[in-house]
């Protein structure tokens, strides 16, 4: 099985180093394609207005000056076009994508890439609970529990233009409490956080941060099961299209 695995934390984040490992005891034909670095919250975004560098580090590893999407459109284009893979695995992303965090996040844009080219494809991803911890990320759960979820998930079969978004909850994974296939939340919206700056020249500037984000985690969906320790199961498709509304739609426009 050819196994290709990205990111949007770049090449060089401990999660994928992580990812690459768990899936070698998968397959021995594991290629990365990964950003050169971080592309957090670039979602489903593309290079069009300047060049895409790609630069191979060894026959195994590539780089991608560029974005998730377009570190798997190279992957499937140029590094992989003889030999597709047959599974795309990105992540372990650091930090969660629950609920509406797969509409920003740019691990879940890459699986959403891969599905889109028919290639069945996962996205990965390590919640954490403080803010302002960089790289010192526990990928306890994650690697204990990682195989475990992605075994049955290889073995099975997949609706056409599926992918499937997996979360680790922050615990170490003795805690973990196990498996639970669950639907995608929706916070209550009010997750922008703007700190304002001024810089030496006297300019205004701004950050945008993620501040706490209330919610009502509703039964049965991944914000509920991750606070409840654990790791979530979540198919998604690509069509957005919102069925219960066209009849209604439908008679505005008879």
């Amino acid at each position: 099985m050819r196994i290709l695995i990205t990111n949007d934390d770049g090449i060089n984040a401990p999660g994928i180093h992580l990812l690459e490992r768990i899936a070698r005891r998968f397959s021995d034909d594991v290629t990365v394609v990964a950003p050169a670095e971080e592309q957090s919250g670039k979602g489903r975004s593309l290079t069009l207005t300047q060049p895409i560098r790609l630069r191979t580090i060894d026959a195994r590893h590539h780089e991608v000056v560029g974005t998730p999407t377009d570190a798997v459109i190279m992957a499937l284009a140029v590094i992989m076009k003889d030999a597709p893979p047959e599974l795309i695995l990105s992540g372990i992303n650091r930090g969660a994508n629950l609920g509406e965090d797969v509409l920003y996040s740019g691990t879940a844009a890459a699986a959403m890439e891969g599905a889109l080219a028919g290639i069945r494809s996962i996205a990965l991803s390590q919640r954490y609970e403080r803010e302002g911890m960089g790289n010192e990320v526990s990928f306890a759960a994650a690697e204990g529990w990682a195989e475990r979820v992605l075994a049955p998930l290889i073995q099975s079969e997949w609706a056409p233009r599926t992918l499937v978004n997996i979360n680790f909850p922050p615990v170490t994974a003795d805690a973990v409490e196990g498996i639970k296939v669950v639907g995608q939340g929706l916070r209550d919206y009010g997750r922008p956080k703007l700190d304002e700056r001024v810089d030496p020249r006297g300019f205004t500037y701004y950050w945008l941060g993620l501040g706490k984000v209330p919610h009502t985690a509703q039964a049965a969906t991944d914000l509920e099961a991750i606070e409840q320790g654990y790791v979530t199961v979540t198919p998604l498709h690509l069509d957005l299209t919102h069925q219960p509304s066209r009849a209604t739609l439908e008679r505005l426009f008879a």
